[in-house]
């Protein structure tokens, strides 16, 4: 597991002078969220109780339950339509699953506070949304629909059944990663890896009790950074979590916790 941080605002704290301490500004998080195949109201408050005992955070959510008889892979969301959503925050976590929403001018809004400088964390099925095109083939930079992935950095199309994942290092140590202890989560999903765009991988994950014997073999990255656009943005994303079992791990919260500080460069 990850050394606990539920300490980061000591930490900030003492990184100044002790006549003159004050307390941090707190992080003023976004969480979007909804759609599909996910417990998102119960996911919002575990994030955003996870996010406030680890850091000074001020968490905001826009969201979106589907109503009987709509289509939960394409959410209406408030984002779409609307590129100044995040005007004010520090960084947005995306949680949405909005696998069937294809539309350009959807996804010109979701990226512009991206494009803009405003970081990001990126969690599970949001590395599955805004697809379009023929998305189950590697796309590559430039691609028309290419353009969720390369803002998620690893361009991802399924998974196989759910069983525990067992994790490790990716290469060397990232900072999001330090003090992790290697383990294997309860029973989830790993998502493949098609195309990468210049990411810096922090996890990998293998499931070596899957009931497809193909599978027991593959290493995917399951945690990466890396940078975005124009602004060179941070980025943060992780595949994890599909159940909220494994959403409530405090392992797992750590690293998002770790991965949003990162992002904001207060690590």
């Amino acid at each position: 597991m990850l050394k606990p941080i539920a300490g980061a605002a000591a930490l900030f704290f003492s990184t100044l002078p002790a006549a003159h301490a004050e307390a941090p500004r707190p992080v003023k998080v976004l969480i979007v969220s909804g759609g599909c195949c996910h417990d998102y109201p119960r996911q919002r408050a575990v994030l955003e109780r996870a996010l406030k005992e680890r850091m000074p955070a001020e968490v905001s959510h826009v969201y979106h339950d589907p109503r009987p008889g709509e289509k939960a892979t394409r959410p209406a969301l408030p984002i779409y339509g609307n590129p100044g959503y995040a005007d004010g925050y520090d960084v947005v976590i995306h949680n949405e699953c909005a696998a069937d929403e294809d539309s350009a001018q959807a996804l010109d809004a979701v990226l512009a506070p991206h494009r803009k400088g405003i970081p990001a964390v990126n969690l599970h099925c949001a590395m599955h949304s805004y697809r379009s095109g023929d998305w189950r083939r590697p796309v590559k930079a430039g691609d028309a629909n290419a353009r969720w992935f390369e803002f998620t950095g690893i361009q991802s199309s399924g998974h196989g059944p759910q069983s525990p994942i067992r994790l490790s290092l990716a290469g060397e140590e990232h900072p999001i990663a330090k003090g992790f202890v290697p383990y294997t989560t309860g029973r989830d999903e790993l998502y493949n890896n098609l195309s990468s765009f210049g990411v810096t991988p922090v996890l990998s994950g293998t499931q070596p009790e899957s009931s497809i014997e193909a599978d027991r073999a593959k290493v995917y990255t399951v945690a990466w950074t890396h940078l975005y656009g124009p602004q060179r943005v941070r980025v943060f994303s992780t595949t994890l979590a599909h159940n909220a079992a494994e959403m409530e791990d405090p392992r797992y919260l750590d690293l998002v916790a770790r991965g949003v500080l990162w992002a904001v460069g207060r690590l």
